[in-house]
């Protein structure tokens, strides 16, 4: 009973509890037949589930006596660890670093619960693993040695706060990142495909030098094929087996595959577009997917160099030609409500949750969601580039703090980190985020290895990787009413840097393309042109002077009898009259008339200086109006290329009838004389 005794007395128990602890463990060394200096941890585990009151007290002995090390075993949802603290380590010490814990955590932005409970919990965990009280004891592999043996890898929340709070102290390097919800792999993926060709995927998949997404999807693609050969050439089953007529019936297969086709028996509902024809960009990425399989194989020695990769799988030009390169710009006026809503972002916008006396809760704090979303809407910068922004990263022209300031934009996909001017509200927005923003600790940066100050970090944790596209812009888009897809698909975050760079392009005073790719950061100007399309709207205006309809067209002066129109003319009385400068045609069919820019004279001409002219002008009640008469190429050159042209078109002209039914030819007594008509 003496080493009972003596933790009772460590532990600070009470007296009156001494004789409880002491009988639960008699009663189980009685049924065992063995001191519990001889029990196993799971032993120890039983006594501590029939404890009842007495379950720290026991764990305490086992801890202190036995080192005890399996508390994890009883579940993610125990308390043991808390109270096992505070009677290890002292109370007095534990609820002074809890007070330390939780005000660190309050002004990086958890609330006070999870900061007063349990992330205490997590860390009491960690501590009594450690076996020392002090946080300095602590290190990186401890911290992964508990996440490890978390019986749900979904439990890892609380304490990836707690290696935040030790990274933050320069304790540690880096925090410990939360583990991902376990994904279910189809237990059917690999059914059906030859298990050599299987072998040669994940060589592939575990050897290439792209990001994990793109080796993911192009494996997962393999097994396509691989299921594919199994259906049409079961005796092939590895790459070096392939040739050139192979790749060229896999290439058809690929341009007519359907969503579905050999596809892994589907676990759950099947996809929307199921039984669909894949998409133009879809078969695109499977071309290159092969193109590249094989030649790595090739280039690394795996498999001899039987056809060439790149001329074998070269798509199609019927597919090539649907590939799009079209920005999928947001229309103006769509853009406009957008601005309008994210300069005026508030935090209902983004409530969360409300507490009873009505305050309104956000995940993210207010300010920072505003930079977002100016960013956003004014740098022109990708979603990834966002998220990686560092502190510090807007500078201002020193004579101007209004219109302009620099953004540096960190390294991207295609080049190194570049500096851009950019409209001086996101500027100011950034600086009052950095204003309120806690101090916290660097993180890594995943594409450049270092440790930098990420500018958009929260309770340690840099901006959610989905945040603009299922975030920020379906909130933005329900506070400025359109909907969240337009013509051109679904509006993501991509978008907004495609309209800024074409408004940008079509400006009434543009940036030129060398322009454009600097201020977007591209490394080839091919890049650039994607986005720099002109728009219909700037295209209207040069067209419009280039004045082609009305190349085509011409305006003369019509006179209109009034009186005998209201009086009903007979069809041998005229009533309408063109005027060709030099006299009047009285023919209704003016514009059909071969004869209309050289006028022969017929009976239905009428001169103006004769009686009959001076009759028609002394008229009151004549209505002037303007027709356009549409020219031929011969008309069109009389008119702009002068004497040369006419006489030309006076001898192409010389033998057709006029309306009166007589050829210019038989009128020839009459000089011929051109029209004047009016542009």
């Amino acid at each position: 009973m003496k080493p009972l005794e003596d933790v009772c007395t460590h532990i600070e128990l009470q007296r009156k509890y001494w004789p409880n602890l002491k009988a639960l463990t008699i009663r189980d060394v009685a049924e065992r037949g063995r001191s519990f200096w001889g029990w196993s941890e799971k032993e120890w585990l039983d006594s501590i589930k029939r404890g009842g009151h007495e379950k720290p007290s026991v764990a305490a002995a086992a801890y202190l006596l036995c080192r005890f090390d399996s508390l994890h075993e009883l579940g993610r949802y125990n308390f043991l660890y808390y109270g096992l603290a505070i009677r290890v380590f002292g109370r007095k010490r534990i609820r002074s670093l809890f007070a330390e814990l939780e005000a660190m955590l309050v002004e990086w932005g958890y609330r006070d619960r999870t900061a007063r409970i349990y992330i205490p919990r997590a860390m009491c965990e960690v501590l009594v693993t450690n076996r020392s009280p002090h946080l300095e004891d602590l290190t990186f592999e401890l911290l992964q040695k508990v996440q490890q043996r978390r019986q749900k890898k979904t439990s890892t929340l609380y304490l990836a706060a707690v290696s935040k709070v030790l990274a933050h102290r320069k304790i540690i390097s880096a925090p410990v990142m939360r583990m991902q919800r376990p994904r279910h792999p189809n237990p059917h993926l690999l059914t059906g495909v030859p298990e050599k060709w299987v072998e040669a995927a994940k060589y592939w998949r575990e050897n290439a030098r792209y990001s994990a997404r793109v080796r993911g999807a192009t494996y997962y693609f393999l097994l396509t094929v691989g299921r594919w050969l199994a259906a049409k050439h079961p005796t092939i089953t590895t790459p070096e087996q392939w040739d050139r007529s192979l790749a060229v019936e896999c290439l058809t297969m690929i341009t007519n595959m359907r969503c579905g086709d050999f596809r892994a028996q589907w676990v759950g509902r099947k996809p929307r577009n199921y039984g669909k024809p894949l998409t133009p960009n879809g078969k695109m990425l499977n071309y290159t997917a092969l193109r590249v399989f094989f030649a790595d194989l090739q280039e690394w020695g795996v498999i001899p160099p039987r056809f060439d990769p790149y001329r074998s799988f070269t798509p199609p030009r019927s597919v090539k030609a649907l590939v799009a390169t079209t920005p999928r710009v947001i229309a103006d006026d769509v853009w406009a409500k957008l601005l309008w809503a994210g300069l005026n972002v508030t935090p209902e916008d983004f409530a969360s949750w409300r507490n009873p006396s009505g305050r309104i809760h956000t995940y993210y704090p207010i300010e920072m969601i505003r930079a977002v979303t100016l960013v956003w809407l004014f740098a022109g910068i990708r979603g990834d580039e966002i998220r990686r922004l560092r502190v510090g990263c807007v500078r201002w022209q020193p004579d101007n703090e209004s219109s302009v300031c620099f953004l540096d934009v960190p390294v991207n996909k295609t080049g190194t980190a570049f500096t851009k001017p950019v409209d001086g509200v996101v500027g100011q927005a950034i600086n009052a985020w950095e204003r309120v923003r806690p101090a916290q600790a660097k993180l890594c940066d995943q594409k450049t290895g270092e440790m930098v100050d990420f500018l958009f970090l929260h309770r340690m944790r840099p901006l959610g990787e989905f945040f603009l596209n299922r975030g920020l812009i379906p909130r933005l888009c329900r506070k400025a009413g359109v909907p969240q897809n337009d013509l051109r698909g679904r509006i993501t975050s991509h978008r907004a840097r495609s309209t800024i760079a074409t408004q940008l392009f079509n400006a009434k005073e543009p940036m030129s393309l060398f322009e454009l790719q600097e201020w977007l950061g591209h490394r080839m100007p091919s890049s650039t042109q994607r986005y720099a399309k002109i728009t219909p709207t700037k295209l209207m205006k040069p067209y419009s002077d280039a004045g082609y309809f009305g190349r085509n067209l011409r305006a003369i002066e019509v006179l209109i009898d009034q009186e005998k129109v209201r009086n009903g003319v007979g069809a041998a009385e005229a009533w309408k009259f063109y005027d060709l400068g030099h006299g009047y045609c009285s023919y209704d069919f003016f514009d059909q008339c071969p004869h209309r820019m050289a006028c022969a004279k017929c009976s239905f001409y009428m001169p103006k200086g004769s009686t009959m002219a001076a009759l028609l002008e002394g008229k009151n009640n004549l209505l002037r109006m303007r027709q356009e008469i549409p020219l031929s190429d011969a008309e069109l050159a009389a008119l702009d290329d002068g004497v040369s042209a006419l006489e030309s078109l006076l001898s192409r002209l010389a033998d057709v009838p006029t309306p009166a039914g007589p050829t210019p030819l038989q009128l020839r007594d009459t000089a011929l004389v051109q029209i004047e008509a009016a542009d």
